[in-house]
Order: structure tokens, then sequence, then C-alpha cells
């Protein structure tokens, strides 16, 4: 996806909201990161450092940040390549064994899969480790996922995660920002969203203990799909489902509401390595300088410029870097 076309291949537990329960370990969307192939790309270059593997999940968004990952290793001197493993079960042991190097993940999506994976399915319902939190979050994933051979690196402010979007137009009529105002209004409410939504405690629930807001309905056109935004355009439902990096709202004339008493978890971006292969101070440090400067606008523009403007993600993330003086020309 943009989250709106992705599906995280990875099991969310019961806590999330995903199209598929196999995809997010917090609360993200996640569409189509469930199963599909596993390709690998040619190494986009001969470095002098060794090579890295750059694991994707094989949905918009993962493709680009794999991307932007593998150039940015590439100008620190590494020969890298990009996997496509398109679903969490299969890629996560992969990244323990060293068969991928290196792959951007969301901190409170993978902190519950590796919660699950070594709690129990149980655990990220009734102990769960992520939380709206980011530090917190990542504290928690960097403990689980440290005995597994893997190192989480500091997330960014990017983030991707589920999110809640009225129309324009709606929103002007109630002076509504946040869902706190959306609450405050008294307004009634059908959610697009997926038939799940009535019982995850990110959706439906979360929003009337949160927020205080009145839900009358929820119309099962699943999370964040061209259906779900549409049913919100016409007015059959006045609240849809979708996530933070949603390139499309625009084009059905919807804006997100301000999650502002942080119902959500925090799937912040963040790279996650294989922490004997590539745990060297050089990765993380090349890494890092594009954490830092990601941001979640640039997550909505880089999804929109592969899923509307049929760019390649190689050449979005080339772009990308070289405008923000992150690249080698």
């Amino acid at each position: 996806m943009t989250k709106t076309t992705r599906a995280l291949g990875a099991s969310l537990g019961t806590l999330a909201l995903t199209v598929s329960l196999a995809a997010c370990g917090g609360d993200s969307l996640e569409k189509s990161k469930d199963g599909g192939s596993d390709t690998a790309s040619a190494p986009s270059s001969q470095g002098g450092k060794g090579s890295l593997v750059i694991g994707a999940a094989g949905f918009t968004e993962s493709n680009v940040l794999a991307e932007l990952y593998a150039q940015v290793l590439k100008d620190a001197g590494y020969s890298t390549s990009v996997k496509t493993v398109n679903n969490r079960e299969l890629y996560e042991p992969s990244l323990e064994k060293g068969e991928i190097d290196v792959v951007p993940e969301y901190a409170a999506t993978l902190a519950e899969f590796l919660n699950a994976k070594v709690n129990g399915a149980k655990a990220p319902e009734e102990k769960p480790v992520a939380s709206s939190d980011a530090a917190a979050t990542v504290a928690a994933l960097e403990k689980l996922a440290a005995p597994l051979g893997l190192k989480a690196l500091p997330a960014g402010a990017a983030v991707d995660q589920n999110a809640f979007a009225v129309t324009k137009e709606f929103a002007q009529k109630n002076n509504l920002k946040s869902l706190s105002d959306l609450g405050k209004s008294g307004l009634k409410v059908k959610i697009a969203a997926g038939d799940e939504c009535a019982v995850r405690p990110f959706c439906a629930p979360g929003l009337t203990k949160t927020y205080g807001i009145q839900v009358s309905g929820i119309d099962p056109k699943g999370v964040g799909t061209p259906q779900a935004k549409q049913a919100v355009k016409d007015g059959a439902d006045q609240l849809v489902l979708t996530t933070t990096t949603d390139a499309t709202l625009d084009t059905y004339g919807l804006v997100l509401l301000d999650d502002d008493q942080k119902l959500q978890n925090a799937d912040n971006v963040l790279p996650v390595v294989h922490a004997k292969d590539a745990g060297a101070p050089e990765v993380a440090a090349a890494l890092a300088r594009l954490t830092q400067t990601l941001t979640t606008a640039d997550l909505v523009d880089l999804n929109r410029k592969v899923d509307a403007e049929r760019a390649k993600p190689a050449d979005v993330a080339k772009a990308y870097l070289e405008s923000k003086g992150l690249s080698k020309k």
C-alpha cells in the first residue's frame, strides 16, 4: 500500500485490524503481504564491504523502503540486492538464518509478531508488548529480537498505522480535525472496514471506549479498499478505516482525523537486521541517516508515485535520496 494496497505478510495475532489476520503484528493494515512469491533482484552494486540482501514484503511501501535501504547501503560501500518474500512467516525466519540481512519493518507489528512467536499465539492479546509509545514498543521489540539473532535499529518519525478518514465536506461541516472532535460531536457514524472491526480493540470498541464515538454499524467492505472509501465518499458510510500512508485519500475527497488520544499502536518504520551479518556500525549509520529523514508524508508521496504515477520503486527511491542529499549522484 500504501497500506491501502498492501497486506503485510505476518500475523497480527488478535490485536490488529487487517484485511488478513496473517498480516500485522500490532495493528497496522496489511493487505497484500499475504502469500506471494519469493523473488530476488540482481545486485545493485559491487561494494567492497561485502554483500547484503534486503528483504521486501511485496507491497508498494515495503518495495520502496527496500530500494531505499539497498541504495543507501550501496553508497556506503556494500553490494546489495533486494529479495521479495511476501509472507512474514517466511521472511522473518530467513532473517534469523542470515539468508536476508536487512528488512524494513514496523515496530508494533513486528513486536507483536515476535511476542506471539516467542510467548505463544495468545500473547499479543493477553500480554501485549506494543503500545502507542514508540520508545517503549521499540524497547520491547529489541528485547524479543536479540535472542533470535536480530537487531532492531532505531525507529524514525515515519509511521504507517491504522487511521480513520471522513470526507472533507463532513469534516468541515462538523468542524472535525480529530477523533476526539468526532466523539464530542455526538454524531453517529457507520464505519467502512473489515468485519473484524466490530470486535477489534483498535476499531469500533476502541473508538467508543477512547473517544466516545457512537458507532451505528460496520460496513464490511475491507480495510482501506476502494469500495470502502467510495462508500464514505458517497455518504453510505461516514468513517473509513485505512492507514496513515494511504496515498489515495485525495482521490476520494477524504481526510484523516487525528488519533489525538493515541488509540493506535506505534507502527513506526525501522530497519531490522541480522545481527551477525549486518550488525556493523557502518550499516546502522547508513540506515540511520535515512530513518532520521523519512517522514509519514514522504511515505505517502512515495506510495503515490508508484501506485498512481506507475513509477518504478527503484527510480522513486533514487530520486528521493538525491532530493534529500542522501545519495551519491
